[in-house]
């Protein structure tokens, strides 16, 4: 195949790819994967973000190597590569947390390292990455980390704003709402209440996308 006959990066293809996970093919609220870090460090939008750019980072990279040598990756051993693969990006993004925020990643305290059991990450790289060319696979993990962080970014601030009246540290709530007697919810900042935010948000996006469950 020529240079001219190569298809572009932004393709028809290659857009859809990536906005799939984004809504229809979500790996949190439709494929129901990567649940344990949503209730787990969602309690806050800022540690939610951070975990979102972490899960993503790891997921593109991890994609990206492990779609550059799928031809070389014996069959046999593929799950190890691919661990490794993940090990080694994980633990990059560890470091650079702890060296730039460290703050937050006393917050997220095991689950960063917990991203290479990720079943997400994993997922993605025997569904797709192992059997498609770097570029789709870029456009894979970038869509299926973002769709994963943008459902723990939702779920971060309604539980940080009903939680305790602020957003990203910031009161929100004005005093004046406290002294006529609102409270916070306390039930936003234990894992119930992430589910609760999570189900009603499953729920929504289900009901907006037509989905009717099959016998």
């Amino acid at each position: 195949m020529s240079v001219s006959e190569k298809e572009p990066i932004l393709s028809a293809k290659n857009r859809k790819t990536f906005k799939q996970p984004l809504n229809e093919t979500n790996p949190l609220t439709i494929q129901v994967l990567g649940i344990c870090s949503a209730l787990a460090v969602t309690s806050q939008l800022k540690p939610s973000l951070v975990m979102g750019i972490a899960v993503t980072t790891v997921i593109v990279f991890s994609n990206l190597t492990v779609s550059v040598i799928r031809n070389l990756i014996p069959n046999k051993i593929r799950i190890i590569v691919e661990m490794t693969v993940v090990a080694t990006m994980v633990i990059l993004v560890d470091q650079i947390l702890k060296a730039y925020a460290y703050e937050v990643s006393k917050q997220l305290s095991i689950f960063v390292g917990l991203i290479i059991t990720n079943c997400i990450v994993l997922g993605r790289l025997e569904a797709f990455a192992l059997g498609n060319k770097p570029i789709p696979s870029i456009f894979d993990g970038l869509g299926n980390g973002l769709g994963y962080a943008f459902v723990l970014a939702i779920v971060g601030f309604c539980r940080e704003l009903f939680g305790s009246g602020k957003i990203l540290g910031f009161q929100v709530v004005p005093q004046s709402l406290y002294d006529a007697g609102y409270l916070n919810n306390g039930l936003m900042m234990l894992a119930p209440g992430a589910f609760i935010i999570l189900g009603l948000f499953i729920w929504v996006q289900r009901t907006l996308n037509g989905y009717v469950e099959e016998d």
